[in-house]
């Protein structure tokens, strides 16, 4: 997959020429793009900026405030948010603007070395999403499937290593073309893109698409099928038998309500990671079976307006499942105290109240509704 391989385009006829091309009218070397889908192109990156960066420092101030809640412990899914909040954040603070950049002006006007950092933050920071989703996915299962290991798996420490393998992971790969060693970041010229580009017929893109998106969407998806296989089993054996034995295997260790806010936060993590695989793998598609003659360029566009999305959709998520994230955007954003004041405020004992839930270490993002 390129780095949003459609992100600029060569210039049009009468817009100044393009590279390697001096006769009259366009290069035929070049892939033009219809001047509407570049000019619907660069007003969705400034949409997305703005909305991106306000909803994503807007989660980061909410999950902070959790963080330093008094007698709240910093736990592993909060901090496993904050990365995927920190990764959304730099791309639409970083990419979205280079890339707003090269569609208003129809060619790369930016420099080679923006150019070559280009491409290290957009995989860094898909990559960095990713495994961020997959480290929440990896800790609801342990928490569901086996609880017994939860408490020694994440600890402060373990989980602070964690979250800097997510990033030196996501980012430390990329150093490879990013010095030359293998491959190199630079200008696609047939589509003004910046991209990872072959060094001596070598290059890692495929690498990095197996080992940054591939392996864990695959993981991702494996933890939430055992977790859905789980809350089956679970269903079944309860609804067998109305002794208040049988209830015992939700009990035995948590009561039914700290079960259900469990199975909550994971239904929201389900909802991102949807909403992240929906958002790209049109552009995945598009990439694998048009990526040398693209022959459909506004279908390019579109699908790279559609991945830009996933930066910017989260907050969406987390506003949408939860109460508690809505009370405290309204205050942010309106200083609205009185509606947010109690009911932004952890509940000590209402399982079902509007409010952050810390219960053995662990986040639990609720909802009443």
């Amino acid at each position: 997959m390129e780095a949003n391989s459609t992100a600029a385009a060569a210039r049009l006829p009468g817009g100044g020429g393009t590279l390697n091309h001096t006769g009259p009218g366009p290069d035929p070397a070049q892939v033009h793009y219809p001047r509407a889908a570049t000019v619907t192109a660069a007003v969705c990156c400034v949409i997305f900026i703005v909305v991106g960066v306000i909803g994503n420092l807007l989660t980061l101030i909410v999950l902070r405030q959790s963080l330093r809640m008094p007698g709240r412990l910093s736990t592993a899914a909060t901090l496993f948010l904050l990365s995927l909040c920190v990764s959304d954040l730099l791309f639409c603070a970083i990419n979205l603007p280079l890339t707003a950049s090269r569609y208003i002006n129809e060619a790369w006007v930016l420099g080679d070395v923006a150019c070559r950092l280009f491409p290290f933050f957009f995989y860094g920071n898909v990559a960095a999403s990713l495994l961020s989703m997959t480290a929440i996915a990896i800790n609801r299962y342990i928490l569901i499937c086996h609880k017994h290991l939860h408490g020694k798996v994440y600890r402060l420490r373990n989980i602070a290593v964690m979250v800097a393998c997510i990033w030196i992971c996501s980012f430390g790969p990329l150093l490879l073309p990013l010095t030359d060693v293998w491959g190199q970041m630079g200008l696609r010229k047939r589509t003004f893109s910046c991209t990872i580009l072959p060094k001596n017929g070598s290059s890692p893109k495929k690498a990095v698409f197996v080992a940054g998106i591939l392996v864990p969407c695959l993981l991702i998806a494996a933890c939430y099928l055992m977790i859905y296989c789980k809350a089956t089993r679970e269903r079944i054996t309860t609804g067998r038998s109305s002794m208040p034995a049988s209830c015992s295997v939700q009990s035995i260790n948590r009561k039914p309500s700290s079960r259900r806010e469990d199975y909550r936060l994971t239904g929201m993590m389900v909802t991102v990671f949807v909403a992240f695989v929906v958002c790209f793998v049109p552009l995945m598609l598009v990439n694998i079976f048009d990526s040398n003659d693209t022959r459909v360029p506004t279908l390019h566009v579109l699908a790279s307006v559609l991945a830009w999305l996933s930066a910017v959709i989260n907050p969406v998520i987390y506003a949408g499942s939860s109460r508690y994230y809505r009370a405290i955007y309204r205050q942010l954003v309106c200083g609205d105290r009185g509606s947010s004041g109690q009911g932004a405020a952890p509940s000590e004992g209402g399982a079902d109240s509007p409010a952050l839930h810390w219960e053995a270490a662990e986040v639990r993002l609720t909802d009443d509704a």
